[in-house]
């Protein structure tokens, strides 16, 4: 089956099926012609042969004239001859066999026409050695003339013969056409296999080029010297794997470049298939998508998922064919997503979301707000209080030395206190200017890090708070600058003893691997809300907004940590659930000179 279903096999089929077609048509021919030249030429020789011994028989005496007669038969012509109803005569053959009966030359309705109507006669019957037979196969031929120059209308002479030697030649002849047929099939075949293999021998060279080409081995060619159509056709097959060589590299190019562009891209882009599947995301989207389900706790999620909100804006904008915008708050950050829809010709094959991370433009927008506004509230207070010492003082309202001393010293914590806004400001100008400078040492951390935990082990215990530090032994010395990271330190410890309540904990850890210093200040206070994480490390921020003097600060001290750390080459982030506690995390590099 295999072999057949081959073009060498197709090919050899269809020429055998011709081939075999054209003999078998020819044979039938060729035997019919032989067949019917045979009997017409005995016919024909029989029919001369009685009406010369007829006029043998009418020139001559009896008995000469069938003398003459039987001379002129062979061994397989039988002549009878009839004179009259009681008087015949047979021919004396050798192969007396058959002896045609009176009775049917006078009976047969053919053959009485030769007594009848005195006219010669033809008829072709079938006989077996029993006698006449209609449906035998071995038939005679039987030719009838009547004797004209006698006064009986009787007189007949009757010429048969078996056509059986016909047959045997028509049986010799039809061996010989098979014999002849077999040959020209087995040459035909010789001749098929021969030309289908040299028709497909080329197309097995196309069909080998033709799978490299799949595999992507686009520079594969085909030789062949012919000029016929297989060469054309190898010809253009070469040129289609130059052409499609050139069309995949430029496409390769094209993806690269797209990639690129993508990859290279600060808003993240996601490209929806019409069924809503994602098709293509860069790693800004990938990282949207990522912070999104990190908010959903709730369970698993599908990992083709997309929030809600992009959902909505997407049908939209495939409803009604026109750009949709709407924003989404993820994890504190705000988002801006563009959805358009994307056409294949006049119908839409999907649509694209642009999606552009808003937060630093809000913060920037609500920092220009806030900032006279913090400034002022900073200065408005202690500017008030000394205004209002110093008129009590100049107008003489303190009546003793010891109240005067009172306002001064209130004039004098007000002033170092507007002071110390101001440094903070300038050294936070200076860090953001690039001017920080960094004294680097050897530290030993252990005692360092004991060192700024004792200092507030008085607040903890005067509220109630377990203040505890957390060393791993492993490492004793670290470079970094010991006084900006101490400001670091009392920085986040201070925050952290100041927003837990009594009876928390606070706890300060270190640790150290091959990339470098962790250190992590946690505590069980009250927590930082959600839409506040953005802004931790901004100017002015206060996690408490109601309150504004005593030991709430000037709302500078994590802005100046971020720098602090920033020029260490380290980073600092925070984590935070309200009601649950805040956990600063540090992380300072073993090589940042």
């Amino acid at each position: 089956m295999m072999f057949l279903r081959s073009v060498v096999g197709k090919l050899w089929f269809t020429i055998i099926l011709l081939v075999s077609f054209v003999l078998f048509i020819l044979t039938i021919m060729l035997l019919e012609f032989f067949d019917n030249y045979y009997i017409n030429q005995t016919e024909k020789g029989l029919t001369n042969t009685t009406q010369k011994i007829a006029r043998i028989l009418d020139e001559h005496e009896k008995d000469i004239g069938l003398e003459i007669a039987w001379e002129l038969v062979d061994d397989v012509t039988k002549i009878v001859v009839i004179h009259n109803e009681n008087e015949f005569s047979y021919s004396p053959n050798e192969n007396q066999a058959f002896k045609l009966p009176l009775s049917y030359l006078r009976q047969d309705k053919d053959l009485q026409k030769v007594f009848t109507e005195n006219k010669t006669v033809q008829k072709m019957s079938s006989i077996s050695e029993s006698g006449i037979d209609e449906d035998h196969n071995s038939k005679i031929l039987i030719i009838g003339v009547p004797l004209k120059d006698t006064e009986n209308m009787d007189d007949a002479v009757f010429i048969y013969q078996s056509l059986t030697v016909m047959q045997e030649t028509t049986r010799t002849t039809t061996k010989f056409i098979f014999l002849a047929a077999g040959v020209a099939i087995i040459l035909t075949t010789i001749f098929a296999f021969f030309l289908s293999t040299r028709i497909t021998a080329p197309l097995r060279k196309m069909r080998e080029a033709a799978f490299e080409v799949a595999k992507g081995k686009f520079d594969t060619k085909i030789l062949l010297s012919s000029s016929d159509e297989i060469g054309e056709l190898a010809i253009a097959f070469n040129q289609m794997g130059k052409q499609l060589k050139f069309n995949m590299n430029a496409l390769s190019q094209e993806k690269e470049q797209l990639a690129s562009i993508l990859s290279g891209m600060a808003d993240g882009v996601i490209t929806f298939n019409k069924d809503g599947t994602i098709l293509i995301t860069n790693p800004p989207a990938e990282r949207f998508l990522q912070n999104w389900h990190y908010e959903k706790v709730d369970g698993e999620i599908d990992a083709g998922a997309v929030p809600s909100k992009v959902m909505e804006l997407y049908q939209q904008a495939v409803d009604t064919e026109k750009e949709q915008v709407g924003e989404i708050s993820i994890q504190g950050r705000f988002w801006v997503m563009i959805v358009s829809p994307l056409y294949n010709n006049e119908y839409i094959r999907g649509a694209v979301a642009v999606i552009r991370d808003m937060t630093e433009e809000r913060k920037l927008d609500k920092l220009r707000q806030d900032f006279i506004a913090n400034v002022s509230h900073e200065l408005r207070t202690p500017i008030s209080m000394m205004q209002g010492y110093s008129e009590a003082i100049v107008d003489d309202i303190a009546g003793t030395d010891e109240e005067k001393k009172e306002m001064a010293r209130v004039i004098y914590d007000e002033s170092l206190r507007m002071g110390r806004l101001v440094n903070e400001l300038l050294d936070l100008a200076r860090m953001e200017a690039g001017h920080i400078q960094l004294t680097i040492e050897d530290v030993e951390i252990n005692p360092y890090l004991e060192k700024i935990t004792r200092k507030f082990l008085g607040l903890a215990k005067e509220k109630g708070i377990h203040l505890e530090c957390k060393i791993d032994e492993a490492e004793r010395y670290f470079r970094f600058d010991p006084d900006r990271m101490e400001q670091v330190l009392i920085n986040l410890i201070d925050n952290a003893l100041r927003h837990t309540p009594n009876a928390g904990n606070v706890t300060v850890i270190e640790r150290c691997d091959t990339r470098g210093l962790f250190i992590e200040v946690t505590d069980t206070g009250t927590g930082i809300p959600e839409e506040d994480l953005p802004f931790v490390f901004e100017r002015f921020y206060k996690a408490d907004k109601a309150r504004t003097r005593g030991r709430s600060g000037t709302g500078l001290g994590l802005a100046i940590v971020k720098h602090i750390v920033t020029a260490h080459k380290g980073q600092i982030s925070v984590q935070s659930k309200l009601g649950q506690g805040t956990t600063f995390s540090i992380f300072i590099p073993r090589k940042f000179e």
